[in-house]
């Protein structure tokens, strides 16, 4: 019943039997696309999706993953900074923390081993 409990909030699909509601589900995220109601569709369907396989899921997890690379190469480069004991403005934090690039981030990283200043890791 783990394919039920996802779509608990949908009374929509509450009754369905999941060989018809799951395609639903499916074929609704995808038919979304980029639109921004997917983002809604996938939180009224996306309540326990831990051993549930399509791709919806999967689509959240690699979301999931890539948001936690940048958050860790973000934390990494700070990180870096601070133990060579340069000063962080909260501006270089901001800057460093709300990149979304992984390939900026890791340049960054590469720079702030042996930048003399904070700044000079964004030249």
């Amino acid at each position: 019943m783990v394919g039920r409990e996802r779509w608990r909030n949908s009374s929509a699909l509450r009754d369905a039997p999941e060989d018809i509601a799951d395609p639903i589900v499916e074929c609704t995220a995808q038919g979304l696309g980029k639109h921004p109601a997917k983002h809604l569709w996938r939180n009224l369907v996306a309540v326990d999706l831990s051993l549930y396989k399509s791709y919806l899921v999967e689509e959240i997890r690699e979301e999931a993953r890539a948001e936690t690379l940048l958050k860790n190469r973000a934390e990494d480069i700070l990180l870096v900074l601070e133990q060579r004991g340069l000063d962080i403005p909260d501006e270089i934090r901001s800057r460093v923390t709300d990149r979304g690039d992984p390939d900026l981030l890791r340049r960054w990283l590469t720079r702030a081993v042996a930048a003399p200043k904070a700044e000079e890791i964004f030249v």
